[in-house]
């Protein structure tokens, strides 16, 4: 009941997958020193260098994306607000509506 069943394919496909035997991974050694002089390894250079003129377009580009997200934002909660806001004022207006033929 435990144990894994193969299902067996009434029709075969024709095709085969191949079984994968992992191989033992063999350490490598390291290879000693050369006598012989190699030019000393290149250090890479930063891809973007900015002058400082670009720099700053950079970073008032940055502050004004800060600006502009923090604005709509702002926005979109003030909306929520006002909302909300005229939710309670038709709220408290269907209230006295409903309430005021009573008294009368």
């Amino acid at each position: 009941m435990l144990r894994p069943r193969i299902p067996t394919m009434p029709t075969p496909t024709g095709i085969v997958a191949p079984i994968v035997h992992s191989a033992p991974i063999e350490q490598q050694h390291q290879a000693a020193a050369c006598a012989c002089q190699h030019p000393a390894p290149v250090r890479a250079m930063p891809a973007v260098r900015l002058s400082p003129a670009g720099l700053l377009a950079v970073v008032g580009g940055g502050a004004a994306v800060v600006l502009v997200v923090g604005a709509v934002l702002v926005s979109l909660l003030l909306a929520v607000a006002v909302t909300a806001a005229s939710v309670a004022v038709c709220a408290v207006v269907l209230r006295s509506m409903v309430n005021n033929p009573r008294h009368r």
